[in-house]
């Protein structure tokens, strides 16, 4: 699913505009997640939740889905669809980063090498490989990719003092967000979303990329004996998703992006090798 989603908002962006496909998304999330909890007979904690922890899932809601899709649709729009994705995939190190200052952990050696090889990755992506003329293509489409990523990870972050239902608390935060959404549309834009075509695209984003993608990953998480067993398999993702790129919209894919996206990859998963293994030897 996550594959798909690239390719998904490089195509719907050529009817609508980043907000009005926010919009439709979040409506369309709305719809399936309050499915899902009525099929669970979940809807009834709805309440509760918004009563005891309304204001932190406000803010959340502002975070995912407003701002956070609002900077990396963006940041599609302005850049080659396979660069926004690739450095979308940083975000786990903006969460190394933010951890510092916010949770108060400090960093290890696997993190600092992480940090040190994912934004190589980013710079050998911003320039397409041009890394001794810094010549970067689109510095504000870069700007704004990484600045998701600060927010998706500030998201994490805050998500962990939600208590409760996962499912429960992104149904809360979806409808808590929609009013802002849809005062945001007409603020930046107009409800002129005539082209059927961004309505398709604006419903797959909401049920695949904000709605079962999410669901899916809950319960891999909780049916999997190790973590450690299926986090690897995120990383598919990416490639996959420049191979539909490529095969759908036609984009071509550039040694820079593949150089980098490795780069990236890289990172993350020495960064998780290297902090198990010295969880196992203080242990």
């Amino acid at each position: 699913m996550w594959s798909t989603v690239a390719t998904a908002f490089k195509v719907t962006l050529s009817y609508f505009s980043p907000i009005q496909m926010i919009l439709v998304a979040t409506v369309t999330s709305i719809v399936l997640l309050g499915g899902i909890c009525c099929w669970q007979k979940k809807l009834s904690l709805l309440p509760s939740y918004l009563k005891q922890q309304g204001g932190l899932l406000l803010l959340l809601g502002l975070i995912n889905p407003l701002f956070y899709y609002l900077l990396l649709f963006q940041a599609y729009d302005l850049l080659p669809a396979q660069q926004a994705q690739a450095l979308n995939y940083t975000w786990a190190i903006s969460l190394t980063l933010l951890a510092v200052p916010l949770l108060g952990q400090k960093l290890t050696k696997a993190d600092g090498l992480a940090i040190l090889l994912g934004y190589g990755g980013v710079l050998v992506i911003a320039t397409q490989g041009d890394l001794l003329a810094l010549d970067f293509q689109n510095p504000v489409g870069v700007a704004l990719a990484l600045a998701s990523t600060l927010l998706w990870a500030l998201y994490w972050i805050l998500n962990t003092r939600q208590q409760g239902d996962p499912i429960v608390a992104l149904l809360a935060c979806f409808s808590l967000s929609l009013p802002f959404v849809v005062f945001a549309t007409w603020y930046l834009d107009d409800f002129q979303m005539l082209a059927w075509q961004g309505w398709v695209g604006g419903i797959y984003i909401g049920i695949f990329e904000m709605g079962l993608a999410f669901v899916c990953w809950l319960n891999a998480m909780k049916y999997a004996e190790h973590t450690a067993s299926i986090s690897n398999l995120i990383f598919v993702s990416p490639f996959a998703s420049l191979f539909l790129l490529n095969w759908i919209i036609g984009e071509p894919i550039y040694a820079s992006t593949l150089v980098g996206l490795g780069l990236i990859i890289a990172a993350l998963l020495s960064q998780q090798w290297l902090n198990r293994k010295l969880r196992r030897t203080s242990e």
